[in-house]
């Protein structure tokens, strides 16, 4: 079993088409704070990302995991305390390890929690829209991704957190706590993309004892490879 963890403003249509191709039973996690049904009042941080994510995995007895972006640093965390937890794991796009976001990784936070904080629709779409290649934004897909994701920032769970979020790192420890996760990872990047630097990717890769990884060669990656992302990532659960 397989339990999959979405990034920040995101949801359960962001993983689904991860998982599309990987064997056994399939467990999707909405994060905390995401959607008005699973908003949790006050601040939340890695540590209770991390602790949802344990509690999910035991209850349903998930064997493999996979995390992107803000669920990939909760799995991080995760992992941080109990290193054997799971069989193999998935880090797509991880976006922060040890450092606090800095430049323009802390600038785009903070514009974040301000459409957050005042509900600002159109500086919500405009910095999701960013995310989107320019080929793909004029389309329907674009469209309904970058109205999800508006919706899940703009809800009532997301505003206090974010604006603690730029300080807080999954590994406050530092990278070397993650040298006792023995599992296979496969850890997956991209270049050019300013949410996710392609060297915490490779950061990461190097942290973990059995950790192979990929980089792909701009941002993106579930506009402009989506067939060849699904392939790494089933090939790689389903061994």
């Amino acid at each position: 079993m397989t339990l999959f963890a979405h990034g920040l403003a995101g949801g359960i249509p962001d993983t689904r088409p991860l998982g599309s191709a990987v064997d056994g039973t399939k467990v999707f996690l909405h994060q905390r704070g995401h959607g008005a049904s699973t908003a949790t009042p006050g601040r939340w941080s890695y540590a209770d990302l991390a602790a949802d994510l344990a509690a999910v995995a035991d209850q349903v007895g998930a064997t493999r995991a996979l995390g992107v972006s803000l669920g990939a640093g909760a799995l991080c965390r995760l992992l941080v305390d109990d290193p054997g937890r799971f069989e193999r794991v998935v880090f797509f796009l991880p976006a922060v390890l040890d450092t606090p976001r800095t430049g323009v990784l802390r600038e785009r936070m903070a514009a974040f929690a301000q459409a957050a904080a005042t509900g600002d629709a159109d500086l919500a779409g405009r910095l999701i829209g960013a995310e989107v290649p320019a080929e793909f934004r004029d389309t329907p897909a674009a469209r309904t991704f970058v109205a999800q994701r508006v919706g899940a920032l703009l809800g009532p769970g997301l505003g206090d957190s974010l604006t603690a979020l730029p300080d807080d790192v999954p590994l406050p420890d530092g990278i070397g706590a993650l040298a006792a996760v023995t599992a296979p990872a496969l850890v997956l990047g991209s270049e050019g993309d300013p949410a996710h630097p392609a060297d915490v990717t490779r950061r990461l890769a190097v942290a973990l004892p059995a950790a192979t990884s990929h980089v792909y060669p701009g941002p993106g990656v579930l506009w402009t490879h989506r067939a060849d992302l699904r392939g790494r990532i089933s090939t790689f659960l389903n061994a």
